[in-house]
């Protein structure tokens, strides 16, 4: 069914959360092991922790940062990375920000809360490699705080991304969902608009989601690297 529904597909889109980087070790947000057990992410993750709680918020982003150092993607990502070149793959819009997409050669990635492997000055723009916060060294040379390119609690996310990924979504005849809980808004609309607009929708995720009701499959038994890689097979057969 899947197969068909990929072989026949004019326009794909493919739409990961974290389910997808948690395979590859990349610990999550909410759940009883995530980043946020025990911490309130306003006082972290926020402008106001940026502005006024400045300490804190590089430590929790040096973590973060360093966390990532000896994360690899797992083979799912060389399958999508692939697919790109054999599919018609419009986007993949992903809630992640750690950049693993991009790592394993995926090219047409919509990061809709930007990317923690980069990092900018508030002042002047300037960009800068991940090491300055490794070696706690986050200050521009005019002056200016550097940040890293996530979208934090309080501020908008980027128009242009989202009227891109809004666009490839409403065009897409197949949606596929990968690791995503589909609860946080208003990333989890674009499910609903690309099966508004007529496209099959799948949702391949560990547990049950609000929107697997309105989905065409559902697939909760397999991890996501295996159920790439199995459908890859299939492709390929």
């Amino acid at each position: 069914m899947l197969t068909t529904w990929l072989t026949e597909a004019k326009k794909i889109v493919i739409f990961t959360g974290a389910g997808m980087s948690t395979e590859s070790g990349v610990p999550d947000f909410r759940s009883s092991r995530g980043l946020w057990q025990g911490k309130k992410p306003e006082a972290l993750a926020s402008v106001d922790a940026m502005d006024h709680n400045r300490e804190a918020f590089i430590d929790f982003y040096r973590m973060r940062i360093e966390g990532l150092q000896g994360v690899r993607p797992h083979k799912g990502y060389d399958v999508l990375a692939a697919w790109e070149k054999e599919l018609p793959i419009t986007s993949i819009i992903t809630q992640n920000t750690d950049g693993l997409h991009e790592q394993a050669g995926s090219e047409v990635v919509l990061p809709l809360h930007g990317s923690i492997q980069r990092l900018y000055c508030v002042a002047c723009g300037q960009r800068y490699d991940v090491a300055r916060y490794i070696t706690n060294e986050p200050y521009c040379s005019c002056g200016g705080f550097i940040r890293p390119a996530v979208v934090l609690f309080g501020e908008m996310l980027n128009t242009d991304t989202l009227a891109l990924a809004e666009r490839h979504t409403k065009e897409a005849d197949l949606f596929l969902v990968l690791g995503s809980s589909l609860v946080v808004s208003p990333a989890n609309l674009f499910p609903k608009i690309a099966k508004e607009c007529g496209a099959k929708l799948v949702i391949v995720n560990h547990d049950e989601t609000p929107l697997d009701p309105l989905a065409d499959l559902v697939i909760q038994d397999q991890s996501i690297g295996t159920f790439l890689e199995e459908t890859n097979r299939a492709l390929q057969a």
